[in-house]
């Protein structure tokens, strides 16, 4: 991707909301290259009155000021345009640090608008997607690869605008003064950095890969050594890590130092050469002419404008240098932006899908890709409401895989599914999850209260606690947590590691009863619990069959003996209907 089309793409993933405040501070640029232009233009008669005051009195543009003034000596004049001196350059200092303000303000907006996005169109994407990407690349791109973005994308481009801007009203006062020296140093000064450039491309674009990779590499051997904490300590494997971490943060930090040298460096030989060219000026100047001091308010104002022009220079190439070693983080912000966000996002809109009599399969048939085997194929299913459905079959059989068709997680590459005759498709998906409520084996539990993970994804502000207390007696954990010294309140760590895996797992069977659905599913939720614990439960499941429709699948088969049927896959996709009897003869 090519700069122009990279400006162009970094345009339009803008907001309606911050592209008119771009406009606006296109404008505050505008001001303070006037500005600019001001302070400069200032310096000539500052110095001429300081140098001859004489002719700068005789001279007819300060007439008006002098009339104004009352002024009627030479001398006089030098305190008003000393004052208007000093004002020029402090409103074009004020300008420009406001200016700075305003920039970086808008630069981390908008990467914040960009993270917010991101993440926002990550969780939308189907549960299929989940199951092939990388959350190491997700989060990376989420919190690293945004930051690199406004450091490296965003502030660099908003600089090389309002700089280039800057630029020009600084060049138009220099092309006044001298029009010829002032093409000699502008002509110097973009050959250099054009120079230098040509020589650091490759370099940058390697560096912008680089950095891409390596942060994705931090953060994923973060991830695996924190996420996986008690084989790291059983196996020793601490340093294996602690090494893969260090060789990618050292590798990133590299190629960042290097891309940062590049481009601070050519400022101090850009200076350095800026001050023999002044110099040297400044000898011709003074050898043409034979007054001296009449020299000395050009020289100033083309010091003052070379002061000026060499910071603008810089943060020109700087941003150049900076978006070359950032595009590849950008370019993969771009893919998470470009992922589609659901076509009827907004359900609210839409007539709530009740369910009062039948979910049925229809030829259903399902592969998680083209080249894999069916997992399900042809299958044919109906059931009631206020059933108890019980799901067994041996490992790779597919049952967790049904389970999340039911769900609507995944969809069939063949045949449907209707609730109560109505087919489910893109724009009903979600209206029909909102009847389900899932139990998984491994529970997700947050680094929070007990009550803010039983009544999962609510504000704590609007938790019905009373209806948390029912549905943790349902699960047979109530008596346990009442037990506890702040009750319902209690922290229970990161994925709840002060809980043993039955409560976990009753935790997470109360998380599904607090949602009030109509559909029950236990994906070998049971599984964590003794024996005595998952009969209470299930007996207290078996209660709510006026209210909802249980689907199981069963680590133990005992725990289905109170199904309404049972489903028995087997691998080569053909589907059996049994009873508990059959199962267990």
């Amino acid at each position: 991707m090519g700069n122009i089309a990279l400006v162009k793409k970094f345009w339009s993933i803008l907001s309606k909301y911050r592209k008119k405040q771009f406009l606006m501070i296109m404008i505050l640029v505008v001001i303070a290259s006037i500005a600019e232009i001001i302070s400069l233009g200032a310096v000539i008669p500052f110095l001429g009155v300081l140098t001859s005051v004489e002719l700068v009195f005789e001279h007819s543009s300060v007439q008006p000021l002098i009339q104004f003034l009352s002024i009627t000596e030479p001398k006089q004049l030098i305190a008003p345009i000393t004052f208007i001196f000093i004002i020029a350059i402090i409103f074009a200092g004020l300008i420009r640090v406001f200016l700075v303000y305003v920039l970086t303000k808008f630069s981390y907006a908008t990467g914040a608008d960009l993270s917010n996005n991101i993440y926002k169109r990550t969780l939308y994407q189907e549960y299929l997607v989940h199951m092939s990407q990388n959350t190491s690349e997700v989060i990376n791109g989420i919190i690293t690869k945004t930051n690199i973005v406004i450091t490296g994308i965003i502030t660099p481009i908003l600089n090389i605008i309002s700089s280039s801007i800057i630029l020009i009203g600084i060049m138009a006062v220099l092309l006044s003064i001298n029009f010829y020296m002032s093409t000699i140093i502008l002509g110097s000064f973009t050959l250099i950095y054009l120079s230098i450039t040509k020589y650091t491309k490759l370099k940058l674009k390697n560096n912008s890969h680089h950095i891409a990779s390596q942060s994705t590499m931090m953060v994923k051997s973060l991830q695996e050594g924190l996420g996986g904490i008690r084989d790291v300590l059983i196996n020793d494997s601490q340093e294996f890590y602690c090494s893969l971490y260090r060789n990618a943060d050292s590798s990133f930090r590299r190629a960042t130092a290097t891309n940062v040298f590049i481009a601070l460096s050519p400022r101090y030989i850009i200076e350095s050469i800026g001050m023999i060219v002044i110099v040297a000026f400044s000898y011709v100047l003074v050898y043409q002419q034979d007054n001296i001091i009449g020299s000395v308010p050009i020289l100033g104002a083309l010091a003052l404008g070379m002061q000026r022009l060499l910071p603008v220079l810089q943060n020109i190439y700087a941003g150049y240098t900076n978006i070359q070693g950032s595009k590849s983080s950008f370019l993969d912000v771009l893919s998470f932006l470009e992922k589609p966000l659901p076509k009827h996002l907004d359900n609210s809109k839409l007539s709530p899908l009740l369910f009062q009599n039948t979910i049925n399969l229809n030829d259903v048939s399902f592969r998680y890709s083209q080249n894999s085997p069916w997992i399900l194929k042809n299958l044919n299913l109906t059931i009631t409401k206020g059933s108890s459905i019980g799901f067994i079959g041996a490992t790779g059989s597919g049952k967790s895989t049904l389970i999340d068709i039911i769900m609507s997680l995944l969809i069939p590459e063949k045949g449907e599914i209707k609730i109560d005759g109505k087919s489910l498709n893109n724009s009903n998906r979600g209206l029909w999850q909102n009847n389900i409520a899932h139990v998984p084996q491994d529970i997700f539990l947050s680094d929070c209260s007990i009550a803010e993970n039983i009544a999962f994804g609510h504000p704590i502000d609007v938790i019905n606690f009373k209806r948390v207390r029912e549905v943790a007696a349902k699960a047979q954990i109530a008596e346990l947590i009442e037990g506890w010294e702040d009750s319902y309140k209690t922290i229970i760590g990161e994925r709840g590691v002060r809980l043993s895996g039955g409560q976990r797992q009753r935790i997470g069977i109360a998380r599904a009863l607090y949602k009030n659905a109509d559909v029950l599913i236990f994906d070998e939720a049971t599984s964590s619990l003794d024996s005595k614990t998952e009969e209470s439960v299930m007996k207290a499941l078996d209660g709510l069959r006026s209210e909802m429709t249980l689907l199981i699948i069963a680590h133990r088969i005992t725990t289905l003996k109170d199904c309404d049927k049972i489903i028995k896959l087997d691998e080569d996709n053909e589907v059996h209907l049994m009873n508990y009897n059959d199962v267990v003869a």
